[in-house]
């Protein structure tokens, strides 16, 4: 199997960043296309349609403020994106991807749309009540994925 294709899963962290400077050197050694994809993960706001105090309805701050945190989210998901473009994939021309909703359910909807031969991800190397807790990417993306997936460790 070649792979022409690999996305690699991309956040504002050391792993990731690791991870991204580990699947670039692979690409441009293997000559394959590069998809970044940086996942945004809703914020929730509070559903109170009534301002308890003057009684007013409250239904469209709330979606201007839904709508102004997505702008927000967007345009640091693309700071990252970028930034991660011109530190490693200079010259190469990288496909961009930002999907909104749980990360590793992103991550894998994403690798099927670029067509990838692989996944690259970084790992955060939780264990303990910290995995218990928060979970991990990592082993969601490479229990369900149906495209290979590497995953490279940080090590402090």
């Amino acid at each position: 199997m070649k792979i022409t294709k690999i996305l690699i899963g991309v956040d504002d962290s050391p792993y990731a960043h690791h991870a991204a400077a580990y699947g670039f050197e692979l690409a441009r050694s293997l000559n394959a296309a590069v998809g970044l994809v940086h996942i945004v993960e809703p914020v929730i706001f509070q559903q109170e349609s009534v301002d308890t105090i003057s009684g007013v309805s409250m239904d469209n701050a709330i979606a201007i403020q839904e709508t102004e945190m997505m702008e927000v989210q967007n345009e640091q998901s693309l700071v990252i994106i970028n930034r991660t473009i011109k530190e490693f994939g200079e010259g190469m021309e990288v496909a961009k991807f930002t999907q909104y909703g749980i990360t590793t359910d992103g991550i894998i909807a994403c690798g099927k749309q670029f067509g990838a031969n692989l996944i690259i991800i970084g790992t955060h190397r939780r264990s303990g009540l910290n995995r218990l807790l928060m979970g991990s990417v990592a082993e969601h993306v490479v229990r369900y994925s149906e495209i290979p997936v590497l995953v490279v460790p940080f090590v402090e």
